[in-house]
C-alpha cells in the first residue's frame, strides 16, 4: 500500500513539473528598440523557443518593438499583444542604446532634400524630404546622417539638416506661411485627398499659380476655384510667399481640330455619346481641361469634350519645349534623360480584372504615378501616355515616345491567365536594341519584390514591335492568382515595385555611360 502511495506521489510531482516552462539557458535581458521582420512569415511564440505554442504571425517588412532578448530569441510587442520571435528572422533597426545616444530627429531645412542609398552624392536617390519633414536619426556617418523616413532607410547630407530632441514637443501644424504654389511640370494631377490613390479632380499646367490653403507633409492643398480646393504633390512645384496676382483678362485659349469627322462627346470619355462632329481646321474656345480632354464651347452654346490627342492648341501635342542644353550625367542620376511611362489600358479598355475585382487599368496608373515621382526626383523628364482613366490608342502611346525621342519607354501591365496557379512578374522585349533594357528592369525588380521571377522574354506586342526607342513591357504579377493579387494591391508592393523599376532604369543608363 505504501508503495502505491509513493508511486502516486511521484506521478503527481511529474504532472506539476510538466506545466512549468523550461528555464532558458540565457536569461532574458531588457533591450528595447525596434526590429523589422525579414522572413516571409514569422511565427510569434509564447516563449523563447520552437517548442512554445504559436500565438500569431508577422509578415515581412512589419516593424515591432523589442522588449527583451534571450539567446537567439527576441521578446517583442505589437499593437495586438506580445510574444517571442526568432532573432535570425528579423533585423534590428534601432536599439535603446542607439536612440538614447542620438535622442534626436532630423529636420529637413530645405525642400527637395534627396535621401540617398549610400553616403555619397552620386548614389541613387530613394526619396525626397520637404522643408520641415522629420525623420529618425539611425546613425551618424561623418558629413551624412543615416535616417529612417516613413519606412525609407537612407542617407542625407548634414548641411541641409537641423536636429531636434525626440522628446521635444512637435510643433502643431501651423497654418501655411506661404501664399502661392507654382506648377513646375508640364501637367500635374490635382487630387481630392493628399494620397496617390485618391481620385483626380483635374490636371493643371506648368506655370500656373494657385493660392495655398494648407500643407500636409509632401502635399499642398491649392485653391482651384472660388469654392474648391485640391491636393498636389509638392515636389512638382514651388512655394512662394507672394500673393497670387489676378491675371488681366487673359486671351481665351482655342484648340484646332486636326482631322475630318472628329467626335465631340458629351463627357470626357471615348465611351460617351457623340454630341457633334467637327472637321479639320475648325476652332473651338476652351472652357476647361479635364485630364486628357478639352471641354469646348459649341456654336449653339452647348459644351462638349474632345480628346487632346486629336487637336492642337498652337503647341505640339506632346510638349517638348526647346531642347535642353546637354547635361553631364553622373552615375546614379537620370539628369537629361526623357522617359515615357505607359500605364496600360484605360477608359473603356479596363484590361484584366482580378479574382478580388481589382481593375488592371487602375493599378497600372497608380504604379506609373509612384514611379514618375522617383524618376523626376533623380532628374529625369517624365511623360505619361495617360494621366487619368481614359482610353489611348496603342499607336498614339508609341508615337508619344517617338515625338520626344524618349531614352526609354516603359509599358506597365498586370497579367492574367486561365490557370490561377500561375504567378510572378515578367519583362518583355521585341527587338534586339530593347533586350538590355528589359533585362536590367527585370533584375531591378528581382531585388525589390518577392514574386516569382519569370525572367526577361521575347514578346510580340505592338508597343514594342512598332517602337523605335528602347522599350519594355512589364507584367508585374498575375491578377488571376489570388496571392499575387493580394500582394500587388498593397501599398508596400507598389512602392517596392516602383523602386525596382527605378533601380533597373538607373543601372541600365549607368551601364551605357561605361560603354
Amino acid at each position: 500500500m505504501k508503495g502505491k502511495w509513493f508511486i502516486g506521489l511521484i506521478l503527481l510531482f511529474l504532472m506539476i513539473a510538466g506545466t512549468i516552462p523550461p528555464l532558458s539557458a540565457n536569461p532574458a535581458l531588457a533591450v528595447g528598440g525596434e526590429a523589422e521582420i525579414t522572413g516571409s512569415t514569422v511565427n510569434i511564440r509564447s516563449g523563447p523557443g520552437l517548442s512554445y505554442s504559436v500565438s500569431g504571425a508577422l509578415e515581412k517588412g512589419e516593424k515591432v518593438s523589442i522588449v527583451s532578448e534571450s539567446g537567439d530569441w527576441l521578446e517583442i510587442s505589437t499593437g495586438s499583444g506580445s510574444g517571442w520571435i526568432a532573432s535570425w528572422l528579423a533585423r534590428k533597426t534601432s536599439s535603446a542604446e542607439t536612440n538614447k545616444a542620438s535622442g534626436q530627429t532630423a529636420v529637413a531645412a530645405v525642400d527637395h532634400l534627396n535621401i540617398r542609398a549610400q553616403a555619397d552624392i552620386s548614389s541613387s536617390v530613394l526619396a525626397q524630404m520637404s522643408a520641415g519633414d522629420q525623420a529618425l536619426i539611425v546613425n551618424d556617418a561623418g558629413n551624412w546622417l543615416e535616417i529612417d523616413f516613413r519606412g525609407v532607410n537612407g542617407f542625407v547630407s548634414k548641411q541641409y539638416i537641423s536636429t531636434a530632441g525626440q522628446n521635444q514637443e512637435k510643433p502643431a501644424p501651423a497654418k501655411s506661411d506661404v501664399s502661392s504654389f507654382e506648377i513646375a511640370v508640364d501637367a500635374l494631377n490635382v487630387r481630392n485627398q493628399p494620397d496617390l490613390s485618391s481620385s483626380i479632380q483635374k490636371t493643371v499646367k506648368k506655370g500656373e499659380v494657385f493660392p495655398v490653403r494648407s500643407i500636409q507633409g509632401n502635399w499642398v492643398e491649392i485653391q482651384i476655384s472660388e469654392k474648391e480646393g485640391g491636393w498636389v504633390y509638392a515636389f512638382h512645384g514651388h512655394l512662394s510667399d507672394k500673393p497670387v496676382q489676378k491675371a488681366a483678362s487673359p486671351k481665351a485659349e482655342n484648340i484646332t481640330i486636326l482631322t475630318d469627322g472628329t467626335n465631340l462627346r458629351t463627357s470626357p470619355s471615348t465611351a460617351s455619346a457623340v454630341a457633334s462632329r467637327a472637321n479639320a481646321g475648325q476652332e473651338f474656345a476652351v472652357v476647361d481641361k479635364q485630364g486628357d480632354w478639352y471641354q469646348v464651347l459649341l456654336p449653339d452654346g452647348q459644351n462638349a469634350f474632345v480628346a487632346d490627342w486629336v487637336v492642337t492648341n498652337g503647341e505640339t501635342k506632346v510638349q517638348t519645349a526647346e531642347a535642353p542644353e546637354p547635361q553631364t550625367r553622373k552615375k546614379g542620376t537620370l539628369n537629361g534623360l526623357t522617359i515615357v511611362l505607359d500605364p496600360g489600358h484605360g477608359g473603356n479598355d479596363g484590361g484584366t480584372v482580378g479574382v478580388r475585382e481589382t481593375k488592371e487599368k487602375d493599378l497600372t496608373l497608380k504604379t506609373s504615378e509612384i514611379l514618375s515621382h522617383h524618376l523626376r526626383s533623380a532628374g529625369a523628364e517624365v511623360l505619361l501616355t495617360r494621366q487619368s482613366d481614359v482610353y489611348v490608342d496603342l499607336r498614339t502611346r508609341v508615337s508619344t515616345g517617338h515625338q520626344v525621342a524618349a531614352d526609354a519607354f516603359i509599358s506597365l501591365h498586370y497579367d492574367a491567365t486561365d490557370d490561377n496557379s500561375v504567378s510572378g512578374f515578367t519583362s518583355y522585349y521585341m527587338l534586339d536594341y530593347q533586350q538590355a533594357l528589359a533585362e536590367s528592369i527585370n533584375e531591378g525588380l528581382s531585388g525589390k519584390i518577392d514574386l516569382r521571377n519569370r525572367g526577361a522574354r521575347h514578346g510580340n506586342y505592338l508597343v514594342l514591335r512598332e517602337n523605335k526607342q528602347a522599350a519594355v513591357l512589364v507584367e508585374l504579377g498575375y491578377l488571376s492568382n489570388y496571392n499575387d493579387e493580394r500582394i500587388v494591391t498593397s501599398s508596400k508592393f507598389q512602392e517596392q515595385a516602383a523602386l525596382g523599376l527605378y533601380d533597373g532604369l538607373v543601372n541600365y543608363f549607368d551601364a551605357k555611360l561605361s560603354q
